[in-house]
């Protein structure tokens, strides 16, 4: 699904004499190389605090507890997506409220988010599917009308532009009063081991977060916040500072190889490509993910396996129908669009050093077979 064998060759020599440069001065945590990265991120994200830390799942966790919610507080976020942004909320002894997508974009439904809050709703979690930003305009709008944070979940859309109805843009995670991303290897953005970061333009939260990511430590031994212990290395910082100058590279690439994919399967029937929801930089395809109407999903799973393609299912169980989150307040009646998807979604590779002749070979096969 992603090749990260021949991203590293292209920046091999770079990357190699940059975690050298970590082992030899011994600065594995908090070191040079994290407060560098740190700066340039915040520089490319035009954000004003980039908070960095140990995965995404830490930076959603974190970015929670550093607004101060309370156990039962209500939390809307999306059905569809991976169960890491409602896993936090539960933990945090919050009340996760599930609700549908949109089928064309797979983000959150504005419609049914507001459908969804009640007196004790505090806070709004849209999740940009697959590379692409949600209704952020609408979700703010609803957001200040009833006094709720925004936290943004861009574990996969790090790079994507969000177009204001206004015409304006915004780097996707610096809408919401705060955001959280993900580092993880196959990220658009990816680190060699485990990373993340929270970011957000408002000062007095970016001090809280900061303490909450050390021990609730600003002085050492004295600890002022509740905390926790969730640092990103300096190797992984100095393998990301390598990679962000080519982030906007690596996004363009992944476009060229979905417009490839899309020209191929225009003439098809039975597959839906990729919705684009605004200018060509809305989206930069974390994943480039079909919707096959003819019922044959599952069995195009198998023939891709059989004939050595890689492809997934993201995903095929709806958070409200995972034993971890069931809730007998849920309706199947309010997931339509959810339960519709996880029957037809499948994700093809995409990657940086995807070539033609790969292309071409992987869309064939699955025309072949779907129409076949």
């Amino acid at each position: 699904m992603v090749d990260l064998k021949g991203q590293y060759e292209e920046i091999k020599e770079t990357v190699n004499s940059s975690v050298l440069e970590v082992i030899d001065s011994t600065a594995f945590i908090n070191g040079p190389k994290v407060h560098e990265f740190q700066q340039n991120l915040e520089k490319y994200l035009g954000v004003k605090h980039v908070i960095p830390c140990a995965n995404g799942t830490d930076a959603l966790q974190i970015a929670m507890m550093g607004l101060g919610l309370n156990q039962g507080d209500e939390v809307i976020t999306a059905d569809f997506t991976f169960a890491a942004t409602v896993e936090v909320i539960a933990l945090l002894g919050l009340t996760p409220v599930l609700v549908d997508v949109e089928p064309d974009t797979f983000n959150i439904d504005v419609n049914a988010i507001k459908k969804a809050i009640t007196p004790n709703t505090k806070a709004i979690v849209p999740v940009h599917l697959f590379g692409q930003c949600a209704n952020m305009d609408a979700i703010m709008d609803i957001a200040r009308e009833h006094n709720l944070y925004v936290i943004e979940d861009n574990a996969q859309a790090i790079g994507a532009n969000y177009t204001h109805k206004d015409g304006s843009k915004a780097k996707a995670g610096t809408i919401g009063h705060v955001a959280s991303t993900s580092f993880f290897p196959s990220k658009n953005l990816g680190c060699y081991g485990d990373g993340g970061a929270i970011f957000t333009n408002d000062d007095d939260l970016a001090h809280t977060i900061r303490g909450i990511v050390n021990h609730g430590m600003y002085r050492r031994y004295y600890h002022d916040v509740v905390g926790v212990n969730s640092r990103l290395d300096s190797i992984q910082a100095a393998v990301l500072n390598t990679k962000l100058p080519k982030l906007d590279d690596y996004n363009t690439r992944r476009k060229e190889a979905a417009n490839k994919y899309d020209d191929a399967f225009k003439e098809a029937n039975n597959i839906i490509v990729p919705f684009r929801n605004g200018t060509d930089d809305s989206h930069v395809f974390h994943q480039y993910t079909l919707k096959i109407k003819n019922g044959k999903r599952d069995a195009l799973v198998e023939h891709l396996n059989s004939q050595g393609i890689p492809c997934g299912v993201y995903y095929p169980v709806p958070l409200h129908s995972q034993k971890a989150y069931q809730d007998s307040r849920y309706n199947e009646a309010d997931f339509t669009v959810t339960n519709q998807l996880i029957k037809e979604v499948i994700s093809l590779p995409m990657h940086t050093e995807l070539d033609d002749e790969q292309i071409a070979f992987i869309t064939s096969t699955v025309i072949n077979f779907v129409n076949g």
